[in-house]
């Protein structure tokens, strides 16, 4: 084997683990989902292997499942937003930190150390009839009952934002956190106010980290089921709550594989037009 054969084929070996996990963990399930989808599953509870396009049409023409999806992209949408305008003020001023970086740094991440199921109910002993917050407002007299504060949706976006706001503060932290504050100085320099000099330097050259963090905050809360199901009402489901209901409860797989591939295939489509326009390539062109 010549030398040049030789060391063309080493990239391929040196990733071949990678791409062997990301072959069996990944791919293979996606076929082995995208097969049964076209199953058919009878009155009986038996799966009749074959190719129907019955679950696909009962997905995208019931007007049932379009509306829990735009309901969905809605949720997640005033989650993102509400991330990032919550997210990026923490993000500054611990990129801005003097000394005690690693200490804010690592309260950040404590959330991550306490299960989601768990941070997700707590807001149940915080919101509920006889929680926290009632009985504050009860022994203060602001109230004279106890308030139904949960199970809706305010309390599903709510929960989210909990969830996803750490993730929306690292993304952005790590972009200011790499911007020369000298730039800042020279703005200032030049005459610019630090609110100029924020907008005209700082801003723009966070917006990778901001992008990033609003597409991954976007994407983790239209897929995520356990805080509509903890903390939304019976008309705040999210579509991955079908997904759910079907495969765990109905045990209906055939059609929980057309539901989760529609989804799967709409975040697909945002991310593309996403990137396409809001992506970090876009942005850095833009800065250029």
């Amino acid at each position: 084997m010549s030398v040049e054969a030789r060391e063309a084929r080493q990239p391929w070996i040196l990733l071949s683990p990678a791409l062997t996990a990301i072959l069996l963990l990944l791919v293979v399930p996606l076929i082995f989902i995208l097969v049964y989808s076209f199953w058919l599953r009878t009155a009986t509870g038996a799966d009749i292997a074959g190719f129907h396009l019955d679950n696909w049409q009962e997905a995208l023409t019931d007007r049932f499942y379009r509306d829990i999806l735009l309901n969905t992209l809605k949720i997640s949408a005033i989650t993102t937003i509400v991330c990032a305008l919550m997210g990026y003020p923490a993000a500054y001023f611990i990129a801005r930190a003097r000394g005690n970086k690693a200490i804010l740094l690592l309260l950040l991440m404590l959330p991550f150390w306490i299960s989601y199921i768990i941070r997700t109910m707590s807001w149940i002993n915080i919101l509920g009839v006889s929680g926290a917050l009632n009985t504050f407002l009860l022994w203060t007299g602001v109230i004279g009952e106890p308030v139904q504060m949960l199970y809706n949706q305010t309390t599903v976006i709510l929960g989210l934002v909990h969830f996803l706001l750490p993730f929306m503060v690292l993304n952005v932290f790590v972009s200011l956190d790499g911007i020369d504050t000298n730039l800042e100085d020279a703005a200032n320099s030049l005459g610019a106010t630090r609110w100029e000099s924020f907008l005209q330097v700082t801003l723009p050259l966070s917006l990778p980290g901001l992008a990033a963090g609003g597409l991954l905050c976007f994407v983790l809360a239209a897929g995520t089921y356990i805080t509509p199901l903890v903390l939304g009402g019976p008309t705040d489901a999210m579509f991955a709550n079908l997904v759910f209901e079907a495969i765990i409860t109905q045990l209906n797989w055939p059609l929980g594989s057309a539901l989760s591939l529609m989804l799967l295939a709409v975040l697909g489509v945002l991310v593309m037009i996403y990137n396409r326009y809001l992506g970090m390539a876009q942005l850095m062109k833009g800065l250029g």
